[in-house]
């Protein structure tokens, strides 16, 4: 029936437009049956001619062609191939591509735009091969004098060489270097057209005609673009090519000129600055992609970006856009390592020490200077609109400083990230330029003097940038004790700036050079801070806390005094902003707070306890925000310790809904709240019933088998130690189906992690354990137990011995020999057999375990322990856990530190001669080498 429907083109198209009208419906009564029906045609053949019949039928609704459209282009990702199921006939693909060039006439730009992108999927596949006209279509195409046509199969032409330029296989580049070296001189001679009509419309005043000149002019440099960067295997041997991108820099600033005549009319200004930004585009791709290529462009794009951007040539036609794309033009330069010689200049190929030659003659000490000052006293200055934020909004000025979202595309950090990279670079230069800045603000500055203000404000912030190069030039201490610190307290309002910079720039220095005995007076002058009038001075100084508590020589001994003040003061500044952003990072801050200081949190923390229920509820649109309250909860229950047990009200809901892969939000909270679970089971007193409902959240998060599995296995042990009757008799089942479907496509790594539980299991519960993991058993050792018993017991004692120099454990290794020899009594023929293998196991484990007692002359087992003593724990050090506690009480009862190894070996062999008789005994004993008996002899001299 559904084939019947397509036979027929006219009747077909009249159905199927009913129904793509159906489809366009807001009744969802009317859409859903008509999209089920479309989804049936879409592999009936004849349905996407039909598609395209409607789609370049012009009268008909939009909102129906744009349907036409879309689901033509989804049919070419999914039925076009020719190995994909139910795939277009070539029949029907080569009337399609006839169809789809056909006329460049489509009226609606949106629908042009489709159509172009969706010739350009079927290009990918098939041309040139199968669609050898599309490129001379085109080509001719975009000469024709009409200008809807001209300017359609200008849009298509872009498409087609974008799809094609992506292609990565070789044959396919080779294909499109063919292409680029045929059409790359019509590609120039168009721009070239396009932009030299646009320059005239705008000299005689005709902005409507320049405006779509200029959209022409702008398609045709995307196409060159994509033929210069990726066109060619060796572009500087292509004299068009260098030509092109030689006269880019002419052509960029008439463009720029072109911008003081333009009027108000937004939209050609728009498209103006696009093209403008394109022109930087094919300089820093071309840059990216092909370096050595570059290096006869590297003198004029360095003199034409330092221009514009550190000379008057640039005042009243750059904008903030092209100021961005030219110090990143400058950047890629300076830190390219293609231009980067060896220390030996001599092991440096030639290309290499040409470009390095150019940048040396260019970066001179007059043109460094001239770009450091320019940076620090123009581009570092705070705008006028960022006082204005700072002000009106001091949260999301404090957001933006720190890298919000509209940051990494803004002008201060790209101005920021090219004075690192030039001082770096040139540190030798300009180390002696930039300290003669530092020395002509010494002293208070004038709190009325706002542009004094903005000047230091600006140095400073270079000297922080610059803190690794800086290092031996400057003596940070004595500048904080004679200047910084004295800034810090000059507490009037319009002082504010450089209390917040000086406190950053104390934080940029602190992991370089900043004595510990100066800590002290640090703290003092941070909880001054913490205390200022204005927000942003308050939470920049919050981050500068954070820094020191991180760094490396962070003594707690010395910050005790200020913890408790401190902490108050950050909580209140928790409760004070109202960001998300902001709340997290604050958070953030308290979290390095308690994880550096540990127990001795216990005392301030009830604030914070009483508050942070009341945040997670708030927050529960903000999954990030809630990231950093699990962040928080982990470092919280490591510092409370047992004390944690009273956080469980709220801290157990919180892990409940984190690890709960049914919730939507585990997505961001599962890794946090994994940890977050862990760390309270660790420091759990006891196992109340809600801590261990809560892990029915377990057999879904093994079945993910994701990153997380570690984390998941040390909360099973967790709950092993907790408190293993209880747990096993509630989720052994669960627990053993859950392994049981691992082991089948699980590492060797996990099936360790996996015989780790068990092994504890049996550790803790040695009566319980064996019958709750017995299904298991065919899973671990599948391929070893079939067979017969006796087969099977020689099997694993042989694998056994071979194996034991891959036991690298003291700890295992003693096991290994207590368990073989629990064999023994044993009159059976195949223990018998491997005696001699269990013996020299045996004296392998008392090499590693006796030690010599240099008093009395006799062997003791080192491993035998009969109590342990808790550790004394330095401030720095963490203490032990309750599960610390409890793995050491668990280790007291086994085997390998409560039996004697020395004592077993004897017993054993003893029980064994009893049973054989001194005659059978001997025997057996003479399959053992000799040098091993003598060892054995030594080690149980005294029984």
């Amino acid at each position: 029936m559904l084939q019947q429907i397509f036979m027929d083109l006219n009747s077909a198209s009249t159905i199927v437009l009913q129904v793509l009208t159906q489809a366009t419906s807001q009744d969802t009564a009317v859409l859903k049956p008509a999209e089920e029906q479309l989804k049936q045609w879409e592999t009936q053949p004849g349905f996407y001619s039909v598609l395209l019949n409607i789609f370049t039928n012009h009268s008909l609704d939009v909102n129906v062609r744009w349907l036409a459209v879309l689901y033509f282009k989804n049919g070419i990702d999914r039925y076009w191939r020719r190995v994909a199921p139910h795939a277009l006939s070539e029949e029907e693909k080569s009337s399609l591509r006839a169809g789809l060039i056909t006329n460049f006439n489509e009226p609606v730009n949106q629908i042009a735009t489709q159509i172009s992108v969706l010739i350009a999927k079927v290009a990918r596949l098939d041309c040139p091969r199968q669609w050898p006209e599309l490129i001379p279509t085109l080509l001719e195409s975009v000469k024709v004098q009409d200008d809807l046509r001209q300017h359609r199969a200008l849009l298509t032409f872009y498409h087609v060489t974008k799809t094609l330029a992506s292609k990565r296989l070789a044959a396919d580049r080779k294909l499109f270097y063919d292409l680029a070296s045929g059409i790359y001189s019509f590609a120039c001679s168009l721009w070239n057209h396009h932009t030299d009509t646009f320059l005239q419309q705008i000299c005689t005043g005709d902005e409507t005609a320049a405006t779509n000149s200029l959209e022409r002019t702008l398609l045709s440099l995307k196409v060159l673009r994509k033929l210069t960067v990726h066109g060619f295997v060796e572009p500087h041997r292509n004299a068009e090519v260098m030509g092109f991108l030689l006269g880019v820099f002419e052509r960029l600033r008439q463009f720029l000129e072109c911008s003081r005549r333009i009027g108000t009319e937004k939209l050609c200004r728009d498209r103006l600055e696009k093209t403008i930004i394109l022109f930087t585009k094919v300089l820093l791709d071309f840059l990216d992609q092909h370096p050595f290529s570059f290096t006869p462009l590297i003198q004029r794009s360095l003199e034409f970006a330092v221009s514009y951007v550190f000379t008057e040539a640039g005042e009243g036609v750059v904008f903030e856009r092209f100021i961005v794309q030219c110090m990143n033009l400058i950047k890629m330069i300076v830190k390219n390592y293609a231009y980067k010689p060896s220390k030996n200049f001599e092991d440096s190929s030639p290309e290499t020490l040409e470009a390095h030659k150019i940048k040396t003659s260019f970066f001179t000490y007059p043109t460094l200077t001239e770009i450091c000052r320019r940076l620090v006293s123009q581009y570092f200055l705070l705008a006028e609109e960022e006082l204005t934020m700072w002000e009106e909004d001091p949260e999301g000025f404090t957001v933006e400083e720190t890298g919000g979202d509209s940051w990494k595309y803004s002008l201060r950090p790209c101005t920021e990230v090219l004075f690192i990279d030039i001082f770096h670079e040139y540190n030798q230069t300009l180390t002696p330029v930039l300290l003669e800045m530092v020395h002509s603000l010494q002293g208070p500055t004038n709190v009325e003097d706002s542009s004094a203000i903005l000047i230091k404000d600006a140095v400073y912030n270079a000297v922080g940038l610059a803190a690794y190069e800086l290092f031996d030039s400057v003596d940070f201490d004595q500048w904080f004790k004679s200047q910084l610190l004295a800034e810090l307290q000059v507490s009037h309002n319009r002082y504010k700036p450089i209390r917040r910079r000086v406190i950053w720039l104390i934080g940029q220095w602190i992991s370089v050079k900043f004595k510990s005995d100066l800590r002290p007076m640090l703290y003092e002058a941070i909880r001054n801070l913490l205390q200022d009038q204005d927000l942003v001075v308050r939470i920049e100084t919050a981050t500068t806390l954070k820094l020191t508590v991180d760094d490396f020589e962070f003594r707690t001994d010395q910050f005790l005094p200020y913890l408790e003040s401190m902490f108050t003061l950050l909580f209140q500044l928790l409760q004070e902003v109202t960001e998300c952003d902001t709340k997290m990072h604050v958070l953030h801050v308290l979290s390095c707070v308690i994880e550096r200081v540990n127990m001795q949190i216990r005392p301030y923390v009830g604030c914070l306890v009483q508050y942070l229920p009341l945040l997670w509820k708030q927050s529960e649109e903000h999954n990030m925000l809630r990231c950093a309250i699990l962040t928080t909860l982990i470092h919280l229950v490591q510092g409370l310790g047992t004390d944690s047990k009273n956080l469980y009200p709220f801290l157990l809901p919180v892990i409940q809904l984190s690890t709960d892969v049914s919730q939507p939000p585990h997505v961001y909270l599962l890794e946090d709240g994994l940890e977050l679970w862990l760390v309270t089971l660790e420091n759990s007193p006891c196992l109340t019933p809600e801590l261990l409902r809560i892990f029915q959240n377990m057999s879904a998060l093994l079945e993910l088998s994701s990153e997380n599995l570690r984390t998941c296995f040390k909360i099973i042990n967790a709950y092993i130690f907790l408190s293993s009757p209880e747990f096993l008799q509630m989720y052994a089942t669960d627990l053993c189906q859950s392994f049981c479907d691992l082991l089948k496509d699980i590492t060797t790594e996990g099936q360790v992690q996996v015989l780790k539980v068990v092994e504890n299991v049996l550790k803790v519960n040695p009566v319980l354990g064996p019958q709750m993991f017995q299904p298991l058993l065919p899973s671990v050792f599948r391929g070893i137990i079939d067979g017969e018993v006796d087969q099977l017991l020689g099997n694993m004692i042989e694998m056994w011995v071979d194996r034991i120099d891959n036991i690298t454990q003291p700890e295992r290794r003693k096991l290994s020999a207590l368990a073989l020899l629990s064999l023994l009594p044993s009159e059976n023929s195949v223990v018998q057999d491997k005696f001699c293998g269990i013996i020299n196991v045996s004296v392998e484990g008392l090499h590693d375990v006796m030690t010599e007692d240099p008093e009395t002359g006799t062997y003791k087992d080192c491993m035998l322990m009969s109590h342990f003593e808790e550790p004394k724990v330095t401030e720095d050090e963490e203490p032990p856990t309750e599960q610390d506690k409890r793995k050491k009480t668990l280790a007291l009862k086994d085997p390998v530190h409560t039996v004697s190894l020395q004592q077993f070996v004897y017993e054993k062999l003893k029980a064994q001669q009893e049973l054989l008789g001194e005659q059978g005994f001997q025997a057996l004993m003479e399959t053992v080498d000799t040098e091993i008996v003598a060892q054995l002899q030594g080690f149980l001299q005294g029984f």
